[in-house]
């Protein structure tokens, strides 16, 4: 029998060559199937996509309270305020990493926008983070309880990351809310990538319903308003209003990009929700949502979601970014009232398009917007995806 004799210089060509290939693939490949990931082992990662005074805070409660959630409030905000370039998209692959390492409990990445001396209250809005509240993160709230916002930032603030990781570890769903990514595709390699069973929710609201809420805090948004506007010269009468076109346009692209031809990674992982439907029926559209994501609804649960969407009144100025006990529809119809005329006519026109495509019907005089009894929200229709071919070439993946 013949013998192929190989020399050692032509074995280590072969098998730099062979390197080259495996890391030549991955880079091809990691588009639809990204090398190295680790398998996801059952849990559940969900993204509430929204955008500001959009009622993600109240939704972001409904996951944060579940016994079964790990969740943090806008990891984003972090690399907003740290890096501070103008432009939201610029930001967008930094967000984005954050949350892939955030949803795989590994707070390493989020270490890099805190401070060198950092505990668990340097994270935006930790104490709204019922599991930041509990063991193994801190022993303040049992498991099945619900936590309490005040107590936990006295009792658990001093508290390091490792604890957060190691409950991050031990909750079958990791559920993160963001409020600063302005199209679908700078999501996809979230969705592609196999470590993660990732299920988005996108909630809006009716602009008019925002306009009056950015205004009541308006303050709190001028940070994020000159990152969004890229330092547009605007007076501070016109920045509302274009930042209220470039959300509306946001929540148009998400929800054409999703629901008209969308790539076929997106079957069964994406979910409209609008907030006034939330109002209108909490338990029936909050179940729903649960089940999206493969949560149970609890009796406990659900007394307390009928308890904070009956309460009294619309809510203060102090209370803008607290859930209490408030009229659910009253909140989502405080804009007819409170909201002048020519406000309402302004954010109409700079909103059309989403507004007719979100369902929601516009007012033509002051009479007819304070005319409470003239229901303004179109009856949404089931969806009817329309995949695209499994065969189709992967779409370009924007930075």
């Amino acid at each position: 029998m013949p013998r192929c004799r190989v020399n050692l210089s032509t074995m280590i060509f072969l098998v730099i060559l062979q390197g080259a290939a495996v890391v030549l693939f991955c880079g091809w490949y990691i588009q639809l199937s990204p090398c190295g990931s680790a398998p996801s082992h059952g849990k559940v990662h969900v993204l509430l996509l929204s955008s500001w005074r959009s009622g993600s805070s109240f939704l972001g409660q409904v996951f944060s309270q579940h016994p079964s959630v790990f969740y943090l409030m806008e990891p984003g905000w972090h690399v907003w305020t740290t890096l501070q370039r103008p432009g939201a998209r610029t930001l967008n692959m930094a967000v984005r990493d954050l949350l892939r390492s955030t949803f795989h409990c590994d707070f390493s990445t989020m270490e890099a926008y805190l401070p060198k001396q950092h505990n668990v209250s340097h994270l935006f809005m930790w104490s709204h983070s019922r599991a930041l509240c509990s063991p193994p993160a801190c022993p303040l709230t049992m498991h099945a309880h619900f936590s309490n916002q005040t107590a936990c930032s006295l009792q658990c603030s001093m508290r390091g990351l490792g604890g957060a990781e190691r409950a991050c570890h031990t909750y079958s769903h990791v559920v993160l809310k963001e409020v600063r990514f302005f199209e679908l595709e700078s999501l996809y390699p979230l969705l592609l990538d196999p470590g993660l069973d990732l299920r988005i929710v996108h909630l809006v609201r009716d602009p008019r319903a925002v306009l009056r809420s950015r205004e009541d805090s308006s303050q709190s948004f001028t940070r994020d308003n000159a990152i969004v506007l890229e330092q547009r010269n605007l007076t501070s009468a016109d920045v509302q209003y274009h930042i209220m076109q470039e959300i509306c346009r946001s929540h148009l692209r998400i929800k054409e990009t999703a629901l008209q031809k969308p790539p076929s990674f997106l079957e069964g992982r994406y979910k409209l929700v609008r907030y006034e439907d939330l109002a209108r029926n909490p338990l029936e559209e909050i179940g729903s949502i649960y089940d999206f994501v493969g949560l149970k609804m609890t009796e406990a649960l659900e007394e307390w979601i009928y308890k904070v969407t009956h309460g009294k009144g619309k809510g203060t100025i102090r209370e803008a970014f607290k859930i209490t006990s408030r009229n659910a529809v009253d909140v989502s119809q405080a804009w007819r009232t409170s909201l002048p005329h020519s406000k309402v006519l302004r954010v109409q026109d700079v909103c059309r398009g989403a507004m007719s495509m979100l369902g929601y019907r516009p007012v033509n005089s002051d009479k007819e917007q304070k005319k409470l009894d003239i229901d303004l929200l179109v009856p949404q229709e089931p969806y009817q995806f329309s995949w695209l071919p499994a065969k189709t070439v992967p779409p370009k993946i924007k930075p």
